[in-house]
């Protein structure tokens, strides 16, 4: 069983299959800019939850899947290159994204937003390197400042 998204427009529907790209870009801005890591990673993640997710967002996912790096490539492109306009363009766009959310049903809140973190959590790391888990378990300034 899938989510219907009757509740929305077309047009709705397509700003909503840009969540998963503004919340990767947003997790990828602690330095102002998505380097590549990140940018890989937002792309391997929304490619694995295209078949890997709720089974309530499965069609999301794919439909997100199909258009998700030539979406995430213009977005990044058309976003202001400062670390604080970048912020402040990309939470204006996730508001609005957010207002649509809450015109579907209660469970469906729920699942977006946990799959939603599950992309930031994830972008978030993109730099993490398990060698310096394995080498020092400890957090140590300097070394393990992730």
């Amino acid at each position: 069983m899938t989510v219907d998204f009757k509740n929305l427009s077309k047009r709705e529907y397509q700003l909503l299959l840009n969540f998963p790209v503004y919340v990767s870009l947003l997790a990828a801005n602690t330095d102002g800019k998505m380097d590549n890591a990140e940018k890989l990673s937002a792309i391997e993640f929304a490619h694995i939850k295209s078949y890997s997710c709720d089974p309530l967002l499965a069609d999301f996912f794919q439909e997100v899947d199909k258009s998700f790096e030539k979406t995430l490539q213009e977005l990044n492109n058309s976003l202001p290159q400062s670390k604080a306009k970048r912020d402040v363009a990309i939470k204006a766009e996730l508001l609005k994204i957010e207002s649509l959310v809450s015109k579907l049903e209660p469970e469906t809140i729920a699942v977006i937003h946990k799959s939603m973190k599950a992309f930031k959590e994830h972008i978030s790391l993109a730099h993490h390197n398990v060698l310096i888990d394995f080498l020092f378990p400890l957090q140590i300034f300097g070394i393990s400042d992730y």
